[in-house]
């Protein structure tokens, strides 16, 4: 891996420049180097919001994505504004919600993020950590070790119990629906 750059998209209140933040420290934590930049809108919620973030075994020269390896978003306004910057080999990672171009050249996964956050941990709000584990266990971008550490170092500690369960339930999302995916030679 010389260098990945990722782009979490989505609302403002939905938690992916936490989610930014937490990916970053994981890789670090892997002994690799990480920036991770972030943007918000001026709302305090339902604002568009993003955050970057490049890993790299080398020394990163620029700290802003330019051609994301990595779309994930949450939100339909979000996957229109940035599934055009992607690499051509990209993958773009969207809840069920969002309903996909048929003319888009990356890889496009869809998932149940929300619905998973909202019905299985009965907690909307970790819908963000939920894409952490589906990054991860389609990526391997960061370890899991890694990864469930920088959600503890970063969660409240009253939540660290369900924040661990939602990142396992993202990774459990590409598990069953891993031959799906691998069928449909999305990734």
């Amino acid at each position: 891996m010389s260098s990945i750059e990722i782009r979490l998209g989505g609302s403002g209140g939905q938690g992916l420049i936490l989610a930014g933040i937490i990916l970053a420290e994981a890789a670090i934590l892997d002994g690799k180097n990480s920036v991770q930049s972030q943007s918000y809108g001026p709302e305090a919620r339902g604002g568009s919001s993003k955050a970057e973030v490049i890993i790299s075994n080398e020394y990163i020269t620029y700290p802003k994505v330019l051609k994301p390896d990595i779309l994930l978003t949450l939100a339909s306004s979000a996957y229109l504004c940035y599934k055009n910057d992607m690499k051509e080999n990209g993958i773009i990672i969207i809840d069920e919600s969002i309903i996909p171009n048929d003319e888009d050249t990356q890889k496009v996964v869809r998932l149940p993020i929300i619905k998973t956050a909202q019905e299985i941990i009965g907690r909307a709000f970790v819908a963000n950590i939920i894409s952490l584990g589906v990054i991860a266990e389609l990526t391997n971008v960061v370890t899991k070790e890694s990864l469930e550490r920088a959600v503890l170092n970063r969660v409240p500690p009253a939540t660290e119990e369900i924040n661990k369960r939602a990142l396992r339930e993202g990774y459990n999302l590409v598990k069953m629906r891993g031959s799906e995916i691998w069928q449909k030679q999305m990734i």
